[in-house]
């Protein structure tokens, strides 16, 4: 997780296509993530890394089917099929987590995100984000 800056914490809310799944969360969007790993590059997700306080499930808790893999729980909508966040602990980026798909936050503008870059695809999470993304080969 990166340092966030008090000053810019905001609360956004979001959700999956269908509305089923409603959360809010209280993040830093001067600073996204995404990770070459195959499951991050299959759903184009664009990641927000916060602690699991910052997080809020709002409704949709019926609605959520999860996928777990090495790292943790992602959570899905049932219905539409929109990846919405994950959960798990990290070592490396700061222990327990929530990762928000900053796709999924209403009123948010990708295109104006900087947007930095994980190595999970080689589990090279020790060597943290940098700003460009990394070669598919080592």
């Amino acid at each position: 997780m990166h340092d966030s800056n008090p000053e810019h914490l905001k609360s956004y809310d979001g959700s999956c296509h269908c509305g089923a799944v409603r959360f809010r969360a209280t993040l830093d969007l001067t600073q996204a993530t995404r990770c070459n790993c195959r499951i991050c590059t299959k759903i184009g997700n664009t990641g927000v890394i916060i602690k699991p306080d910052a997080f809020e499930l709002l409704s949709g808790s019926e609605a959520i089917t999860h996928y777990s893999n090495a790292i943790g729980k992602r959570s899905f909508c049932s219905r539409c099929g929109i990846h919405c966040f994950s959960d798990g602990n990290l070592p490396e980026i700061g222990g327990e987590f929530v990762g928000v798909n900053a796709n999924t936050l209403d009123g948010v503008e990708l295109t104006d995100l900087k947007v930095m870059h994980w190595d999970g695809r080689h589990d090279n999470w020790q060597a943290g984000p940098r700003p460009e993304p990394w070669q598919m080969f080592p």
